[in-house]
């Protein structure tokens, strides 16, 4: 007699569909809010109106005020309450209209935000995910354009995520929800809308901490994150066809910092340039490079070279903007400076 043995079925694939950065936001937050009811998410006209940038358009009259919620313009409140919410066993998203209207919120997030953990030795998480538009690039008031991210990196126990991808914001947004701990998630606003590719449609996660190698190459590392990412594709493509070979590595993720991503490559290529749009001093952009000289100094053929933005506010909506924010042309400026080292 034959025995036959059923083999199991092939796990099909998700389906995928082509989307931009801000569909793709919102489609993982309708995925979380349907998959937990212990999900909500609140801010400054994030209900009615869906978000100025339509981020959360439609999940309030899916699935009601009590979960999708529009606050006062209140940040520090906006914060203080979240901690509360998570605290009570809730996983609460609040969105800051702004990155650069955190500053009012700053007493919450140094002084308790990160600290429940440390504070209660473990017995207490804090699983809230605090989202805002970051960045310049579209002629934005003051303050509207600001890079706060280097501050947010330098608060013990809260990590902070910056995606450049549609797929990425998806999978790295869930992947924060799911996270017990709290999550700071920059979406840069040059890139709600700018570019499309195809997302799972399904529920899928990424990994928090890993950098994502953008293309390689042997000669040159360029260190990117959020909307410097399309910036330094950009000074690659015009380095490879004058025969220099750029690797770009997306971060992804400042806290915590894939370090082994990035000294792999600095072994590789001997040759780095940071691209960041914060201001110059103290920026994230400097931690990188102390952390490139103090573990990989002997692969380094050049000085690391760092381009940002400036010591200066951000410039509201003039064509200032375009010198303030770094481009293509600075950053390739930049590549050769290292190759000719």
């Amino acid at each position: 007699m034959t025995t036959i043995t059923e083999q199991p079925p092939t796990p099909a694939q998700p389906a995928a569909k082509t989307m931009t950065m801000i569909a793709a936001i919102n489609d993982a937050l309708d995925l979380a809010l349907a998959r937990d009811p212990d999900v909500c998410i609140f801010g400054e006209d994030v209900g009615v109106m869906g978000g100025v940038f339509r981020a959360t358009d439609g999940l309030q009259q899916k699935y009601g005020v009590e979960r999708v919620f529009d606050t006062p313009l209140a940040e520090a409140g906006i914060v203080g309450m979240g901690i509360g919410m998570g605290l009570a066993g809730l996983k609460p998203i609040a969105e800051i209209q702004f990155a650069g209207f955190l500053y009012p919120a700053l007493d919450q997030i140094l002084s308790h935000l990160g600290r429940y953990r440390h504070r209660t030795r473990s017995r207490y998480h804090l699983p809230m995910v605090i989202r805002a538009p970051y960045g310049g690039g579209v002629h934005t008031p003051e303050q509207h354009a600001d890079s706060p991210e280097a501050i947010l990196a330098h608060t013990p126990g809260v990590k902070v995520v910056i995606p450049s991808t549609p797929r990425d914001a998806k999978g790295l947004l869930l992947a924060a929800i799911d996270d017990p701990d709290p999550v700071f998630f920059f979406e840069s606003i040059k890139m709600y809308r700018s570019l499309k590719e195809e997302v799972p449609t399904g529920h899928f996660t990424l990994p928090i901490g890993k950098a994502r190698v953008v293309t390689e190459g042997s000669d040159v590392t360029v260190i990117c994150y959020g909307g410097m990412v399309e910036v330094a594709q950009k000074a690659a493509d015009a380095a490879q066809a004058a025969g220099i070979g750029v690797e770009v590595i997306d971060l992804r993720t400042l806290v915590p910092l894939d370090l082994d991503t990035i000294l792999a490559s600095v072994e590789k290529t001997g040759r780095v340039v940071i691209v960041t749009e914060a201001p110059r001093t103290a920026g994230f952009h400097s931690e990188i490079s102390a952390n490139i000289a103090e573990e990989a100094i002997e692969f380094l053929r050049a000085p690391i070279v760092r381009v940002t933005g400036f010591d200066a506010p951000y410039p509201p909506f003039t064509a200032i903007e375009d010198h303030y924010r770094p481009n293509p042309l600075r950053v390739a400026k930049a590549i050769k400076k290292v190759m000719a080292y």
